[in-house]
């Protein structure tokens, strides 16, 4: 793959300002000098208690350290254990701060706008918290909520941390059968719900897919309803439901549980595409650390930033934004779509709440792309320096737009990760340029590697994406999978003693990342494996091509290319277009890339977190059950892809 040059390079005087060189310096007094990030990288992965026992410190982790080695039994993949013996409370680091200066800006696409201070975040915490306590929450207690991204959700969330117990969220577009598809497996006994949300200028009513899960969950002790659509939202439906405005009463005392460091904090719910969703346990003291890492090292997040991250309840980032205010930074909440009433909406915000750091998904930038608003143009985006984008790979054609269209000057930080570690392999960094369609870096203290299919390390060539050593994010394991047999199956069994992400996936010789799809959607036409990302990247930035999905077809004996496109308005797939499609395909890549059929699509299948769903595709075009509707968001839309006639020859 011949490498393009840098889009952009950081000022000398911001790298000069970050807390990347701020680490730096720090370890420099203490004799450990580097001469860049490269050498840094190489400290952190070669010494990782040195460097994790570093990174507490200068994140400010407030805890009862235990005597125990900052990493337990290194060699074990799964087993190894971070801080073992000491203590501490996530949600008491969140809220370390107790002043004026804003924790939430809340926007919604009605109009609505509302803040809190770190000081009035923490009295609402407190009241919560004092509210599930007198219900009985106290460690290893679950608490499910149904909830759009609003504060209510960051205030119980936070409440649920503070008692010790495990918080588990869903986003309200979810139904009632895939609800309870996750909840039923970890048996809640409180449950936060909202009576509706708004999307695209409509109204959805939350009841009953609430009254639908209370009523086949019978581990339901209590739930407490945000009356977010409407004010007077009748409790009918839920009975014994309380009205989440009026929990506590009058100033509240916040106590924070101490708990062990590798205490769960979180579950989170696979896509589900392939059977039931697997629920994934994280612990307390790995993902504060590991998100202090990531946010103030590799994002340079500090006091005076505003970060906005487009996301739902049902995604890792809302767990992963959340993390920043241990660090005092302003997060900005947004509800409703991206594109409502148009698709300035989200850069008005950004140009009306000072927005420093913007994130969102490689999904958004490319329909940005297909509509007609330029927020370089538009909007005073002066306050902005960096765009996060996570969620599937960056495009190198979008990253030319981004700053044609957005802004010039603005670091393009393209993460990966996951729902799996509820964090991320490949960052950001301060220090480093951006080059097209790489992720800048792999996250330090992250021992991230490429294999082949014989597990040998490469560089240079696809691969698969592994993590060779323990990292503290790492999860504690599946609820209900007392053995770890699933657990093990899921990430352990390819290789040995080594993290298997599922993510085909290539390391350039200047260490940055490139992510080439799936591992699971890899296509291999005459045995080559081609990853489905590669041919994405070649249709970037063709006006004609709203969105690709590409898959293999058993034909003939071997399998071949299906690329299936969901075409711009007006556009006709017609055999001109399809010629210009194959040819950019065969100039970008290689002349194996260039797909035996292309068909046009009205819509593609998504997952619940909205994802493209190749699976889903393979399984139809061969006739085969899908294992999962429930994790499809529109599984209408698979209707589109059977029995294909352009598929039967």
């Amino acid at each position: 793959m011949a490498e393009a040059p840098p889009v952009w390079h950081p000022d000398p005087a911001r790298v000069a300002a970050s807390q990347m060189s701020q680490f730096m310096r720090r370890l420099a007094a203490q004799g450990r000098r580097f001469s860049g990030y490269e050498e840094l990288y190489a400290w952190s992965v070669s010494e990782p208690t040195a460097f994790w026992e570093q990174l507490a410190r200068f994140a400010g982790v407030q805890a009862e350290w235990g005597t125990a080695p900052v990493l337990s039994d290194p060699g074990k993949m799964p087993g190894a254990r971070f801080f073992a013996d000491t203590r501490l409370n996530f949600a008491q680091n969140l809220l370390r701060r107790r002043d004026a200066h804003p924790a939430l800006i809340f926007r919604n696409e009605r109009g609505e706008r509302s803040q809190l201070s770190f000081e009035a975040l923490y009295q609402a915490v407190a009241q919560v918290a004092a509210w599930l306590a007198a219900r009985g929450v106290g460690p290893g207690d679950r608490v499910a909520a149904v909830l759009p991204n609003i504060p209510q959700a960051c205030i119980a969330m936070l409440a649920t941390a503070a008692r010790g117990a495990i918080w588990s969220s869903c986003s309200p577009d979810f139904g009632a059968d895939a609800l309870l598809e996750r909840f039923s497996q970890i048996a809640p006994k409180v449950l936060f719900g909202a009576d509706g949300y708004t999307y695209a200028g409509k109204r959805f009513d939350g009841l009953p897919a609430l009254a639908a899960l209370t009523a086949r969950l019978p581990s339901i002790e209590h739930v407490a309803l945000v009356s977010y659509v409407n004010p007077q939202a009748p409790l009918g439906a839920l009975p014994g439901a309380e009205r989440f405005e009026q929990l506590g009463s009058g100033p509240q005392p916040l106590c924070f549980e101490p708990m062990e460091f590798n205490a769960p904090l979180y579950i989170l719910y696979s896509s589900g595409t392939t059977g039931a969703p697997k629920c994934i346990v994280h612990g307390i003291g790995g993902t504060l650390l590991q998100h202090q890492k990531e946010h103030l090292l590799h994002t340079d997040l500090g006091r005076t930033d505003r970060l906005f991250y487009y996301t739902t309840c049902s995604w890792m980032m809302w767990n992963w934004q959340m993390s920043a205010l241990a660090g005092g930074t302003t997060l900005v909440l947004y509800d409703g779509s991206p594109f409502h009433p148009d698709p300035g909406a989200l850069w008005r915000m950004a140009e009306e709440e000072r927005i420093t750091v913007f994130g969102t998904s490689a999904r958004y930038l490319a329909a940005l792309e297909q509509s007609d608003f330029r927020p370089r143009a538009r909007v005073d985006l002066s306050a902005l320096r960096t765009i996060l984008s996570t969620g599937s790979p960056l495009m190198s054609a979008s990253y030319g737009r981004i700053y044609q269209d957005i802004k010039q000057d603005v670091q393009i930080a393209s993460i990966t990760g996951g729902t799996d570690i509820v964090a991320c392999f490949g960052l950001g960094c301060p220090l480093l340029p951006v080059y097209p369609g790489e992720i800048q870096c792999r996250g330090l203290g992250m021992r991230v590697d490429i294999f082949d299919e014989d597990g040998r390390s490469v560089r240079g060539q696809p691969g698969e994406l592994v993590c060779t050593a323990p990292f503290p994010s790492m999860p504690l394991g599946f609820w209900n999978d007392p053995d770890g047999h699933k657990f093990h199956a899921a990430y352990f069994e390819r290789y040995p003693n080594v993290w298997h992400h599922g993510d085909h996936a290539l390391l350039t010789e200047h260490g940055g990342l490139v992510i080439l799809g799936r591992s699971d959607a890899v296509l291999k036409p005459g045995g080559v494996r081609i990853g489905t990302g590669e041919l994405y990247s070649a249709l970037s930035g063709m006006p004609e091509i709203a969105e690709s999905l590409a898959v293999g077809q058993r034909f003939a004996g071997d399998v071949r290319i299906v690329l299936f496109v969901q075409l711009a308005a007006g556009v006709v797939l017609d055999a001109a277009l399809q010629q210009r499609i194959r040819q950019r395909i065969r100039s970008a890549t290689s002349p194996r890339h260039v797909p035996a059929r292309i068909v046009a699509v009205p819509a593609m299948p998504r997952t619940l977190s909205g994802k493209a769903s190749e699976l889903a595709v393979r399984a139809v075009i061969h006739g085969e059950p899908v294992r999962n509707l429930a994790a499809l968001a529109n599984p209408e839309t698979l209707a589109y892809f059977r029995d294909l006639p352009e598929l039967e020859d």
